[in-house]
């Protein structure tokens, strides 16, 4: 097992969010923030797995797994202020509390994590790399606004089964099994991207446009490694596509690795030949760009 220290990095009287940190045994380490998925309805610092934490810590970068505030209880733009406070709180205690080099931070998220990921490009303060696995750019996507034909064939959730998974109080980590229902009902109705933002796409494009990655990306935005499955159901392989041409065009590093008859969440077969080659790419690309 993995030692773990868990630090609180952003608390007011309703809330308090958490972050897990897993060291390695040598002095000022490159360090990856690792954002969960969850549809920014569920998830939890703690859904990393064993493997992955071993993954990067084996091979010499620290871990920084964090939560954040989940939707709809919290919108987007709070969202967004909680990852960045994770980052400004790693760059001003890291190196105080753990033996971290916090100029060398790279983030990495899985689908909605993966979506965060890329969000930090566009901070002010910026991370040196991004990693995005199966995560997406753009928000205004039909794939997004629009009911998913993939969770129509699934049983339809009541609204009243959705609403009465929301709770008044702002909420930092829920279970797939607590929440997973209110994410379907969403995605069954086109009501997603209203929940998140507290907008309703049509009418708010431009707002909207704000918080999607691929509409924001300048000259100084990140080296970035996507990866993404071709039979992803919940989350469309294009969007890695379209995201990597369009960090291209302002020529930055963009590389998309693809998995064949990928499915969402495909690096759960962690030990299948070609997530492990994929996994190994992702560490040769955080050792390039994380380098002293």
């Amino acid at each position: 097992m993995q030692i773990k220290k868990t630090v609180l990095y952003k608390k007011d009287e309703k809330f308090a969010i958490k972050a897990d940190f897993y060291g390695v045994n040598h002095e000022n380490a490159p360090v990856v923030v690792n954002i969960h998925g969850g549809g920014l309805v569920w998830g939890t610092r703690e859904e990393i797995s064993e493997e992955m934490i071993k993954l990067y810590t084996n091979n010499g970068i620290a871990l920084f797994s964090i939560d954040y505030r989940l939707a709809p209880g919290a919108k987007l733009p709070e969202i967004l202020d909680d990852v960045l406070d994770a980052l400004l709180w790693l760059e001003k205690e890291g190196p105080r509390q753990f033996s971290i080099d916090p100029k060398r931070m790279a983030v990495v998220g899985s689908s909605a994590g993966g979506f965060l990921a890329l969000c930090t490009g566009t901070f002010k303060s910026k991370p040196r790399a991004i990693v995005s696995f199966y995560g997406y750019g753009d928000l205004l996507g039909k794939w997004a606004t629009t009911p998913s034909s993939f969770y129509c064939q699934k049983d339809i959730v009541p609204k009243n089964v959705a609403n009465s998974l929301v709770s008044k109080q702002p909420i930092t980590e829920a279970s797939i099994e607590e929440r997973f229902l209110l994410y379907v009902h969403a995605r069954q109705h086109g009501t997603w991207i209203e929940k998140i933002t507290g907008l309703k796409p049509e009418g708010n494009q431009e707002t909207i446009r704000k918080y999607c990655p691929i509409h924001n990306i300048s000259s100084g935005y990140p080296p970035t490694l996507l990866l993404h499955g071709t039979k992803d159901t919940d989350v469309p392989y294009e969007q890695s596509v379209f995201m990597r041409a369009a960090i291209k065009k302002q020529s930055v590093e963009a590389k998309l690795i693809t998995i064949p008859n990928g499915e969402h969440v495909f690096d759960k077969d962690f030990h299948n030949p070609v997530v492990q080659h994929a996994l190994k790419q992702v560490i040769d690309f955080l050792h390039t760009h994380l380098a002293e």
